[in-house]
């Protein structure tokens, strides 16, 4: 739209154009069952396609039951699994706001896996009580007090390879628009990134291309199993924060090598591949860092981070330093974000018709634009 803010100006993403240039992160929502979306999911989805953001990911979605964070996340392994999620897509898809997508973002936990709800953290979630032996590239613990995970075997690496392009075949049955592969936050691809978690010496690990093995086999294998109809990217870290960790060049040789291979996007993060492992910076910690990825590959970058506000937003569009932002909280304390930054903007971003009352003179006798206290 000409004359609009930065912020509410659509972006082709791949294939895919997005109304504009916000995007809700990926929140995991302790609420499926055996990896199955539930009604909480519907009303979750339903609210986030009418909050005025361009795009939504929905909470990293495990592609084996053992790829879960907790029993209570997202699968999407099984026939159940895909059919629950197609629900939720199938309930969202007539009420959503004009523009709207819907992306999913796939993962294994790793080490970081069986744990209890985010609402019940303590002890570590024993196997009476739903949790299984976590896997990872090398045996060594996430944190302390806590079991170190199996090292995997080199078939049960192909076998997780082909478990992300199964996960990534359903979703695009499911109905979602976007698929995201999760290669940050300390989660499996992430941990054989990393030489923190990575300490192998073979085709698996050691140095810089053998810990680049695994992540982009199962690019390859993904971007195989994605229809050309649908966006395809991933979520990288920018910096381990530790001495001898990942930095910002890891992650521009990671987003050009997704980039070759076909990727759309990738979103830039940063930090926790150890317990506790991403200090709080200040807000837009992660913009300096993603525009330097952008800058150097060309790939549609998005950031997320504290964006502390719409002008936050707005500027970091607008400057060019990133293509787009991601926000996740901010969503959850103001459903009706995107409408409200549009405001904050000056542009008019009208309102789902049953909502229409909020705005001065759109139904006879609409004066305010706030209910009064």
């Amino acid at each position: 739209m000409s004359g609009a803010p930065a912020l509410f100006t659509p972006l082709q993403i791949g294939p895919v154009e997005v109304a504009n240039r916000i995007a809700v992160s990926p929140m995991c929502q302790y609420s499926a069952t055996g990896g199955s979306a539930s009604d909480w999911h519907v009303q979750h989805v339903m609210r986030l396609s009418l909050s005025g953001a361009g795009l939504a990911v929905l909470e990293v979605t495990g592609v084996t039951p053992e790829g879960r964070i907790s029993p209570g996340c997202l699968g999407l392994y099984s026939d159940a699994n895909e059919q629950a999620l197609a629900r939720v897509i199938a309930a969202m898809r007539p009420w959503a706001m004009p523009g709207f997508k819907l992306g999913i973002q796939i993962g294994h936990a790793g080490r970081k896996g069986s744990t209890p709800l985010a609402w019940d953290r303590g002890a570590a979630l024993t196997e009476e009580k739903g949790g299984w032996e976590t896997v990872g590239p090398s045996a060594i613990t996430f944190s302390e007090g806590v079991p170190p995970p199996r090292e995997l075997s080199h078939n049960e690496i192909i076998s997780l390879i082909d478990a992300f392009a199964s996960s990534a075949r359903r979703a695009v049955r499911a109905g979602f628009d976007l698929v995201e592969v999760h290669a940050a936050h300390g989660y499996l691809i992430h941990q054989f990134h990393s030489p923190i978690s990575n300490k192998r010496n073979d085709a698996w690990g050691g140095d810089e291309k053998r810990r680049l093995a695994f992540p982009l086999a199962v690019a390859e294998a993904v971007r195989a199993a994605v229809a050309s109809h649908i966006a395809l990217g991933a979520r990288i870290t920018s910096t381990d924060f530790l001495e001898g960790g990942l930095g910002v060049e890891d992650a521009v040789i990671l987003a050009r090598e997704l980039k070759a291979r076909g990727f759309d996007y990738a979103c830039v993060s940063s930090g926790n591949i150890i317990a506790g492992g991403r200090p709080a910076t200040g807000p837009g910690f992660n913009i300096e860092r993603a525009a330097q990825v952008k800058r150097e590959t060309g790939i549609v970058t998005r950031t997320v981070g504290f964006i502390a506000g719409a002008q936050m937003a707005n500027d970091a569009v607008a400057s060019g330093a990133v293509d787009q932002v991601a926000l996740a909280r901010a969503f959850l304390d103001d459903a009706n974000w995107g409408w409200h930054a549009a405001e904050k903007l000056g542009h008019d971003m009208p309102p789902p018709k049953q909502y229409l009352r909020v705005k001065p003179g759109a139904w006879p006798g609409a004066k305010e634009t706030r209910a009064i206290a």
